[in-house]
């Protein structure tokens, strides 16, 4: 029975790739986002996209906007939201079958108000500036331990050894998660943020199952142990909000994986990405040892230049127009965050990294409107902490081999990054 399901999926997903990637060697941009060679690479789609200066409509049936201004007006459009007009999922299948686009539930990314709302609410008191700044003594405190390790090797990966485990040490801590299993923890988040690429394979869709049941029995556990013991972390917090019946358990489950994957994935992809253009871009790496406290410029520049999260989707829930285009109802539209960081009408010069550029307008690294996201000041104290003491500790950092990039589309950072001090 098990292998004929594996084999039943495994069609359903040769055949969605397969029609993905002979739209893609046609030319078609949107599926090139989704397959090799073109994603290791996107940026030169994301130019296609951007220069028709409106919606393109993709024989996949998703249309995309990559300019700045049309990116900007439809993350802020309440017009559109992440669920079909009528509230159900917008990949689900007709059938019982398994999603093979929207596998796991990751919380507020697949929500709309007002659950978004209620939950949003929820979570926000953990990312409080005052709870901030405790984070931030933690994270040097982790940052210092990792890079003293680093440095007694000489050689070490900068993804495995630091930009990894830091977040990680971090987020475990804001949940308040006894005893991590740095190395498991690491492996849930990448199985996590992986789901949000779709199902690759069946044995894809096994492991994303184990995951999640893992980690609902840990949050589970937790919640057990937080009404016998609460504290200041965020579990304690969603457990008095489950008992006073503001949240269900699955909600609560679904909302700490959403926590992990984007206080993990998103911010090791960051530090990955900013000292991958600080070391190849002439002369950055060089300006950020002479002055540590650019740090932050470079956060917000990797953030403009290659972001960790590349792109969102959003859905009409009504029939309505950007840019002159019309889109009916429940019509998707990707919006491309990275291509809108490279709108030369927004930023001058924007294929070039520059740590003292002066910003002429925001980015959109963290989306916009109801979806902003809700880490992104924990996310821009982890890179800043991270480069400056790199900068600071081992001013001298060089490649030291082939940095290995993830495959993948939504999140973009290196998956193996050997340097050396």
């Amino acid at each position: 029975m098990a292998l004929r399901e594996d084999l039943a999926l495994g069609s359903r997903i040769a055949a969605m790739r397969l029609g993905g990637l002979a739209l893609a060697l046609r030319g078609d941009p949107v599926a090139r986002l989704m397959h090799k060679p073109w994603r290791h690479d996107p940026y030169p789609t994301y130019a296609v996209v951007r220069e028709s200066r409106r919606v393109i409509r993709s024989r996949t049936g998703i249309s995309a906007v990559a300019t700045h201004a049309l990116c900007d007006q439809v993350l802020r459009d309440r017009r559109f939201g992440v669920r079909l007009a009528d509230g159900r999922a917008p990949f689900a299948p007709d059938s019982d079958e398994p999603s093979l686009l929207e596998p796991v539930d990751l919380s507020l990314l697949g929500l709309d108000p007002p659950d978004h709302t209620r939950l949003r609410r929820l979570a926000a008191p953990a990312f409080a500036p005052r709870r901030l700044e405790r984070y931030r003594a933690e994270a040097e405190a982790i940052t210092g331990r990792l890079l003293d390790d680093a440095a007694a090797r000489g050689r070490f990966d900068l993804v495995r050894d630091l930009a990894a485990p830091l977040p990680i040490t971090v987020i475990a801590r804001l949940l308040a998660i006894p005893e991590v299993d740095a190395d498991r923890f690491a492996a849930w988040g990448r199985a996590l943020g992986s789901s949000l690429d779709g199902v690759r394979s069946p044995a894809h869709a096994h492991e994303l199952a184990r995951t999640t049941h893992e980690a609902r029995a840990l949050f589970v556990d937790l919640v057990s142990r937080r009404r016998v013991d609460p504290g200041e972390d965020v579990v304690s917090q969603l457990v008095g909000a489950l008992d006073a019946g503001s949240m269900t358990i699955d909600e609560l489950v679904s909302l700490a994986q959403l926590l992990l994957v984007a206080g993990f994935e998103t911010t090791t992809n960051l530090v990955g990405n900013a000292v991958r253009a600080l070391q190849t871009t002439p002369g950055q790496w060089e300006a950020l040892v002479a002055d540590p406290t650019l740090a932050p410029g470079a956060v917000e520049e990797t953030l403009r230049y290659d972001p960790p999260v590349q792109l969102t989707a959003r859905i009409a829930h009504e029939d309505t127009e950007i840019g002159g285009v019309p889109l009916r109802r429940d019509s998707a539209v990707l919006v491309l965050l990275a291509a809108a960081g490279r709108d030369p009408e927004a930023h001058p010069d924007p294929d070039r990294f520059d740590l003292n550029r002066v910003p002429t307008t925001g980015h959109l690294a963290f989306s916009g409107g109801v979806h902003f996201c809700l880490g992104a000041a924990l996310a821009r104290m982890e890179g800043e902490v991270a480069l400056r003491m790199l900068a600071e500790r081992l001013p001298g950092l060089h490649a030291a081999g082939r940095t290995v990039p993830k495959t993948a589309t939504i999140l973009r950072g290196p998956r193996r990054f050997p340097v050396a001090a």
